[in-house]
């Protein structure tokens, strides 16, 4: 069953292989897309409807309904920041829907101490030939489909 997976951010969209992180840049965790957000407080969106397995101020994994789950991961290396300037609006376990507000942060403050702000979409564990429709580049807004998953 093919899942539409929407950007959770507003950005530019950049390949994972763009992520100065080897874990993403790699796709050792799965296949995907990243987005350089745009500046300001910013609002992360479900890429998927289904329920939140994973939950972190700076990160969270959607899975759908048919198992396929979803990593988003707002920054890199932003663990370090402890939750700080992250707001989070949904509890583990909770079901969401394909667009809703899920955490509210600011890339600025995360470029501002020193972590990169980009956010890969990563599909956890799939064939990289089962994702399509993946944006070589350009602006986009959250809640924009980014990639199909087959």
């Amino acid at each position: 069953m093919s899942v539409v997976v929407l950007s959770p951010v507003a950005g530019r969209v950049t390949p994972l292989s763009g992520v100065p992180d080897p874990v993403f840049a790699q796709a050792m965790v799965g296949p995907g897309v990243a987005v350089l957000p745009a500046g300001g407080r910013q609002d992360a969106l479900s890429p998927v409807s289904g329920t939140v397995v994973t939950l972190h101020p700076h990160a969270f994994v959607v899975a759908t309904e048919g198992g396929q789950g979803v990593l988003v991961h707002l920054g890199i290396d932003t663990v370090q920041q402890k939750g700080e300037g992250f707001t989070l609006h949904v509890v583990k376990g909770e079901s969401v829907r394909a667009g809703q507000l899920l955490i509210s942060w600011d890339p600025d403050a995360v470029a501002a101490a020193g972590y990169s702000p980009i956010v890969p979409v990563v599909a956890l564990d799939a064939d990289a030939q089962a994702l399509t429709g993946l944006p070589a580049g350009g602006g986009i807004t959250a809640g924009e489909q980014l990639f199909s998953w087959d």
